[in-house]
């Protein structure tokens, strides 16, 4: 049996280290104890993390929690967080992915005109060793909540929004693109043999258009008609376990009072069959809203982890 997860940690940072950072030492280790007792809880095999901002933050938490634990983490972006993985298993490759799939256009992602021809945060894919041995690649994709000129998160009137917002979406679909066009090479058309796991805080729901793009192959999703029949896109196709969270813990974050699950394991054909449980781990959460250093002394994070056990 091996338990696989996910879990934004929100601004795992120490005190004073960057935006969002616990306000003092006593909320720092109240944010500590949290965030242990609820990987200590789920004991996943492997946890593929985001947020994290003070490498040093990381090894705080490490030192709480029981156990061998081995770490890798991606290069932080302009913020100074970056997504990384944890595993009860050393690591045999570590691979950073940054790329936009071949003939997509740089994006533009402000009013002066900046544009990025790469993931603004880059994923980072792992191999955990086992029998087969299995591919992850943690991902953090472009929020949702909007940051305007000047680090405001208020716009200065409704075409500014708008505009910000698309600049939001496009980024966030084309680093979809990016992560999809890496695992495609990654699984070569051989996902019914190989073990891949996508496993991230993709900043929006399961029926986004930019949570989609990383499906592959149209057909035979969870729930449908076709979801146990063979077909030509299994090979390349990623299956979202959200549907197989039970439905009243089926969420993953609080926005403005509403319940949304936006962050998700996404599993190859061949590891499909094997999940047997998926789980948000049932932990209280704050409601967020358009202020992301407003929860900054709330112990733990502002999202739910998503953890799945694979039996095979």
């Amino acid at each position: 049996m091996t338990t696989i997860g996910t879990w934004n940690l929100q601004n795992l940072f120490r005190p004073g280290g960057g935006s969002g950072s616990p306000g003092d030492q006593d909320a720092y280790r109240a944010k500590l104890a949290a965030l242990a007792r609820t990987i200590t809880g789920l004991d996943p095999d492997v946890l593929a993390i985001q947020e994290v901002g003070d490498p040093d933050a990381l090894q705080d938490l490490i030192t709480r929690l029981d156990g061998t634990w081995h770490t890798a983490l991606a290069d932080p972006d302009g913020r100074g967080i970056r997504v990384g993985v944890l595993s009860r298993r050393p690591m045999t490759v570590v691979e950073q992915v940054r790329a936009f799939p071949d003939l997509l256009d740089p994006v533009q992602v402000d009013d002066d005109g900046t544009a990025i021809s790469e993931l603004g945060r880059p994923a980072l894919r792992v191999r955990v060793p086992g029998e087969t041995g299995i591919d992850v690649i943690s991902v953090h994709l472009k929020s949702k909540l909007l940051t305007f000129p000047g680090g405001r998160f208020n716009p200065r009137d409704e075409d500014e929004r708008a505009r910000y917002a698309v600049y939001a979406l496009h980024r966030r679909a084309a680093e979809a693109a990016g992560v999809r066009s890496y695992a495609t090479g990654l699984l070569d058309d051989h996902g019914r043999q190989r073990p891949v796991v996508v496993a991230g805080d993709l900043n929006d729901e399961a029926q986004a258009a930019t949570t989609q793009i990383l499906l592959g192959p149209p057909g035979s999703e969870i729930g449908t008609a076709g979801y146990d029949q063979p077909d030509d896109g299994d090979g390349a196709r990623l299956w979202n376990l959200a549907a197989l969270v039970p439905e009243p813990e089926r969420y993953s974050r609080i926005y403005r009072g509403r319940r949304e699950l936006i962050d998700h394991l996404l599993v190859s054909h061949v590891l499909r069959d094997a999940v047997t449980a998926v789980t948000t781990g049932q932990i209280d959460l704050p409601s967020i809203t358009d202020n992301p250093v407003a929860q900054r002394d709330h112990p733990g994070s502002d999202h739910r982890p998503v953890i799945a056990t694979l039996t095979p």
